[in-house]
């Protein structure tokens, strides 16, 4: 009754011979020809880090993210590590802020203590920091400001004395985020000379002034205290300018490449990693995260399926390596 005569059909015409669907008949075969497949090994997990003892404070817009306390700290390392998150990183949150962010680049900042904390319970995790003063500054802008104006080249030393000093208590990798032109080569050029050579930059090469950045701001206390920061990172109507400053960030030696935010940017993504022959990163943010999270909690949305598949179509699009609040979430699911 539902034959299909070959005969009938015109010379050209593939069906009833090819049958897309052989291939979905059941989990095994799916699996078999997937061609994007998830695993722990390029996930980093984001942690913030807050002066103080015994403080765990959940961020009421991230439900599962907390503030830790370097004392605390240790421990959720080494549950990670137990777990396998191959890598995290660090952002800090200093009790005092100035105009010059000057706890960034202090010997023992919280940063810098936070690493000294996850190198001692967890060897083996890789650690990353966030290089940037917004956490730091008292105006919450990533550079020197002054009239109002984000200054670019005074901001360029205080960020090479930073990610020095990061790397000084332990950091394996460095993630400058402030996009600041000519931040890479500042970085590179300091690194080196400190005898540091070979820590490699991930730079935040792609960045976009997005709105999905407001939970982050919560959790790292860095919202701006006037105007935005348009004038430093990129609009969202822009992709080849993001081409540009990926590969203005590869001439000043990056290592690893990203682009910020993943899941509304995955044409971005998509065109970088066609451009380069470098390792390319996505940070899935904090608003990615917190959508979710809310959808779940209403009802609304599967949370363990959306988030899979938010993340597979990151890594589809081209990531190598995924910054994600997920990825604890992720490694279970996996495990299951």
């Amino acid at each position: 009754m539902h034959s299909i005569e070959r005969r009938a059909l015109p010379p050209d015409f593939a069906y009833p011979v090819v049958r897309p669907r052989r291939l979905r008949g059941s989990k095994v075969l799916r699996d078999m020809v997937a061609e994007t497949r998830l695993d722990s090994k390029g996930l980093v997990y984001p942690l913030f880090v807050v002066e103080g003892h015994g403080i765990q404070n959940e961020i009421s817009s991230m439900p599962g993210v907390c503030q830790w306390s370097t004392d605390l700290l240790a421990g959720e390392a080494r549950a990670l590590a137990e777990l396998g998150v191959p890598s995290v990183m660090l952002f800090g949150i200093p009790d005092a802020k100035d105009e010059l962010g000057t706890e960034a680049y202090r010997r023992d900042g919280i940063v810098q203590r936070a690493i000294e904390a996850v190198k001692e319970s967890a060897p083996e995790l890789l650690v990353i920091t966030d290089v940037c003063l917004c956490e730091y500054t008292s105006h919450g802008h990533c550079g020197v400001v002054e009239n109002g104006k984000v200054l670019n080249d005074p901001t360029l030393e205080l960020l090479a004395r930073t990610a020095v000093s990061h790397v000084e208590a332990g950091a394996d990798m460095v993630a400058p985020s402030d996009m600041m032109d000519g931040r890479v080569g500042a970085l590179r050029l300091a690194l080196d000379a400190a005898g540091y050579a070979d820590t490699p930059i991930m730079a935040y090469s792609a960045k976009y002034a997005s709105a999905f950045y407001g939970p982050f701001r919560e959790a790292a206390e860095s919202a701006p205290q006037f105007g935005d920061r348009a004038s430093y990172q990129m609009a969202a109507s822009n992709s080849r300018e993001a081409l540009r400053e990926v590969e203005l960030d590869i001439q000043e030696g990056a290592d690893i490449v990203m682009v910020k935010p993943a899941l509304a940017y995955l044409d971005v993504l998509a065109r970088v990693k066609e451009s380069v022959h470098l390792p390319v990163a996505a940070y899935s943010v904090s608003g990615e995260y917190s959508m979710i999270k809310a959808a779940a909690r209403m009802g609304w949305l599967d949370e363990q399926r959306t988030a899979m598949e938010v993340l597979t179509a990151i890594k589809r699009a081209g990531a190598d390596i995924i910054i994600t609040y997920y990825a604890k979430d992720l490694i279970r699911w996996l495990n299951e």
